[in-house]
């Protein structure tokens, strides 16, 4: 048995996690013949899941996220760069 503490940084994995979901949507959007941008701002301004494709189960996908915390995400994302 390894005496080490290990670390969980849950913060990080929640960010992977609504990277790979928003991801994962925008592809599933673009297939669909959308622009992916239009269609993100619209579901995040509104919450409405009818600008989210069906297709490859995208709406289900980003219903998972908390739309605050899809917000902070893409805030520290875009302020980091």
């Amino acid at each position: 048995m390894d005496d080490y503490t290990r670390k969980f940084n849950a913060a990080k994995e929640k960010d992977e996690e609504i990277h790979h979901i928003l991801t994962s949507v925008y592809t599933a959007l673009e297939e669909k013949g959308y622009n992916p941008i239009n269609q993100l701002v619209g579901y995040i301004l509104s919450e409405d899941p009818t600008y989210i494709t069906n297709h490859r189960q995208a709406r289900t996908l980003i219903r998972k996220l908390d739309r605050d915390e899809l917000l902070q995400v893409l805030l520290r994302s875009y302020l980091s760069e």
